[in-house]
């Protein structure tokens, strides 16, 4: 006996945003692990964030950390927000594999890039600058499947970080200090993740 076709409309709509199975499931944890963050208020995020003082301490947690702490409500949900819309847009355009390597590299990048470049930044916390290493990475794993789409998501992003960078803030009109180096950085990031992982996969 076959299930009646409105049975199918819920998995076909969370399949569409790339909710379903495992995908649903890994999207809770990766919305939660923040959210769980911020019920430690000032105190966790003082002790999570990144912080050079911190760092030339020896209190390498916060290469990590920095990237799930916020300065408020209003700074975390809009990331989660990000992050649900990227998700939903480019949750199946790469392998796992790709996805850490790219989310990997961009976190990477951003850590590096705030300790050697940018030497007056002496905190930084959310999720946005990882954010933009997975727009770049999604775009770039989207292109087989919709090359228009995937070539105007990337333009938009290039816009937005040359814009934030002649601007030296944020485009969004969020009224949060934006460091918008990390923005930077974050997307070089993600594509050199997907660039390394595919010499390594062309070597192996």
């Amino acid at each position: 006996m076959t299930a009646p076709a409105y049975a199918e409309t819920p998995r076909a709509w969370l399949r569409s945003l790339n909710c379903d199975g495992a995908y649903g499931r890994a999207l809770a944890v990766a919305l939660l692990v923040p959210l769980a963050l911020a019920a430690g208020g000032q105190p966790w995020r003082t002790a999570l964030e990144y912080q050079r003082a911190g760092l030339a301490a020896g209190e390498a947690w916060r290469l990590l950390t920095a990237h799930l702490v916020h300065l408020g409500v209003r700074h975390l949900w809009l990331d989660l927000a990000g992050l649900a819309l990227l998700w939903g847009l480019y949750a199946r355009a790469l392998r796992p594999v790709a996805w850490l390597a790219a989310l990997a590299a961009a976190v990477a990048a951003i850590d590096a890039g705030l300790w050697w470049l940018a030497p007056a930044v002496d905190w930084y916390v959310g999720l946005s600058g990882v954010l933009h290493g997975a727009w770049a990475a999604g775009a770039i794993g989207a292109w087989r499947e919709s090359r228009g789409l995937a070539a105007a998501s990337l333009a938009l992003l290039a816009a937005k970080l040359a814009a934030e960078q002649w601007q030296q803030g944020g485009v969004a009109g969020t009224g949060l200090p934006v460091v918008v180096d990390a923005h930077l950085y974050g997307a070089l990031g993600g594509l050199a993740g997907l660039a390394i992982l595919g010499l390594l996969h062309r070597r192996l």
